[in-house]
């Protein structure tokens, strides 16, 4: 009884483990892959600048292959900040790779903007 207590008391700490670094790990749109990149090419190319939790290649259904883009998933938000520097505009697989930090985030006009679009 009390080897299934500390097996589960192991599966449950490393699960709150899981938890805890996947609510500080910082994912990064990565843009211009090939369309035979796989997540583990993609996944090793990024792994120079840390410790990849996961990668993402959005896939197009219909044709069964990549959309051309993905995210790769850092443990520590400094490393992903690291490997965009490092991997934006660099060649992978014979496409050039556009890497962001906030793929969704759409940047903010400015009062200038707002004044030349308002009149």
């Amino acid at each position: 009884m009390e080897g299934l207590r500390q097996i589960w008391c192991q599966q449950h700490r490393s699960l709150s483990q899981l938890l805890f670094l996947r609510s500080i790990s910082s994912k990064i749109f990565v843009k211009g892959l090939a369309f035979s990149t796989t997540k583990e090419k993609l996944a090793e190319a990024f792994s120079e600048y840390g410790n990849v939790l996961n990668v993402d290649i959005v896939l197009n259904k219909a044709k069964n292959r990549s959309k051309g883009f993905g995210y790769v998933t850092f443990a520590k938000e400094e490393e992903a900040r690291k490997a965009q520097m490092a991997m934006n505009g660099k060649i992978l697989h014979g496409r050039v790779l556009y890497v962001d930090m906030e793929p969704n985030k759409k940047p903010e006009k400015s009062s200038f903007d707002k004044a030349t679009t308002d009149g």
